[in-house]
């Protein structure tokens, strides 16, 4: 049978139902937002691409991101355009009123189902130019195609509703945030001499599933020694040799939301090194400034102006990326950072209860080593409140 034949099979099949993370009441919370905000913004569709605001709009759910897949948003209608091999999730998952299939090996397909459907949608459409997913050919011909709408962009205009979680959004970040734990807990008691980095990976991994853990936005990152000093490397076979840190970041996935953390221990039972530990307390120091700023009404640049002041002693001799925080919920690979907000220096919007936000404190020394410590956190009426439990203490591995 080809896809078309399978999808009205398949939703015969399943009379009906959807295997669906959230209660109906908190999807039409989140359309009732979007609502408000298209029709204050005077837009009449949206054409979104972020495979997250898909899920988190209809429950559309698959570990494929990398096609073409498109959600024709307007308030009381949804279409959802998927490739062939797409249209089992989309059937099984998602929460719209239409399903348009296209051939996977045939992008072209796209074009024509799309520009139908916006066309009855009226006028004003909008459209995210710096989101996820969208592919400049696409828009180009669309805008060609329908060159007698207006094309607005949005950027921005989900973000908002998004970064201020639910009940049942935080239920699933608690969830997380114990099966992060527990790869943290499973990579410290790997940590030895001799063991490999890659082997230290496998032991989080493994015990992040053992939990419960979906397939992760990011993959376990393991470094030690020097290479720990250099952003964004990851574990590559290394072996671990005694008094070397190792760094450590782990962000296990219920219903896609992530719940990260970082942590530092040390190969062998030799005593931590003094500068080490020094560094470490200055990533403490500046998680205590961080969460004690995080109140509702303040903005996010104060938290990191105050953030800033906690590691000054430190600021000629080591490297911080300048993001103090930054959003996280429901996300898919490459990355668990939602996107919607970040605790920097010059970024204007203020703390709401509800927001979470992973605080990602990792100081590195360039050549030498980096200790990293971090919490991932919900806004609360008197600051920040942890999600997640750090041991704050640069300790040996093995236990």
């Amino acid at each position: 049978m080809d896809f078309r034949t399978y999808a009205d099979t398949l939703e015969k099949a399943l009379g009906g139902q959807r295997e669906r993370a959230f209660s109906e009441a908190e999807y039409v919370r989140r359309c009732s937002a979007l609502d408000a905000a298209l029709e204050q913004a005077g837009l009449d569709a949206l054409l979104l691409t972020n495979p997250a605001e898909i899920y988190y709009l209809t429950g559309y759910n698959t570990f494929e991101v990398s096609v073409h897949t498109a959600l024709v948003y307007a308030p009381g209608f949804t279409a959802l355009q998927v490739p062939s091999i797409e249209t089992g999730p989309a059937v099984a998952c998602a929460r719209v009123d239409r399903v348009l299939g296209y051939r996977w090996e045939d992008p072209r397909e796209v074009v024509e189902p799309l520009a139908e459907v916006l066309a009855g949608l009226g006028p004003r459409l909008g459209v995210d130019l710096w989101g996820g997913g969208l592919r400049p050919g696409l828009l180009a011909i669309l805008r060609e195609r329908l060159s007698d709408r207006q094309w607005q962009d949005i950027g921005g205009l989900l973000g908002p509703i998004r970064r201020v979680k639910s009940a049942e959004e935080l239920a699933c970040l608690e969830a997380s945030a114990r099966m992060t734990e527990a790869g943290i807990q499973a990579a410290r008691e790997a940590v030895l001499p001799g063991v490999t980095d890659s082997a230290v990976a496998a032991a989080a991994a493994d015990a992040m599933h053992r939990a419960g853990s979906e397939f992760m936005s990011m993959q376990p990152i393991v470094v030690a020694g020097r290479r720990s000093s250099i952003i964004h490397t990851n574990h590559r076979r290394f072996a671990i040799h005694s008094g070397e840190p190792v760094f450590i970041e782990l962000g296990a996935a219920c219903e896609r939301y992530t719940a990260p953390m970082m942590h530092t221990v040390v190969a062998g039972g030799e005593p931590v090194n003094g500068r080490m530990a020094s560094l470490a307390g200055a990533c403490r120091a500046v998680f205590e400034a961080l969460v004690a700023h995080m109140v509702p009404g303040r903005t996010f640049d104060a938290a990191a102006v105050a953030a800033e002041m906690a590691w000054r002693e430190w600021q000629d001799r080591a490297f911080f990326s300048g993001v103090y925080g930054y959003t996280v919920g429901a996300q898919f690979p490459p990355s668990w950072v939602e996107g919607s907000g970040f605790i920097a220096r010059g970024q204007t919007d203020v703390f709401e209860p509800g927001m979470v936000f992973h605080l990602p404190l990792c100081l590195r020394v360039p050549g030498e080593w980096g200790i990293g410590l971090s919490e991932t956190v919900v806004v609360e009426s008197g600051g920040a409140r942890p999600v997640t439990g750090n041991r704050w203490a640069l300790e040996s591995g093995g236990g």
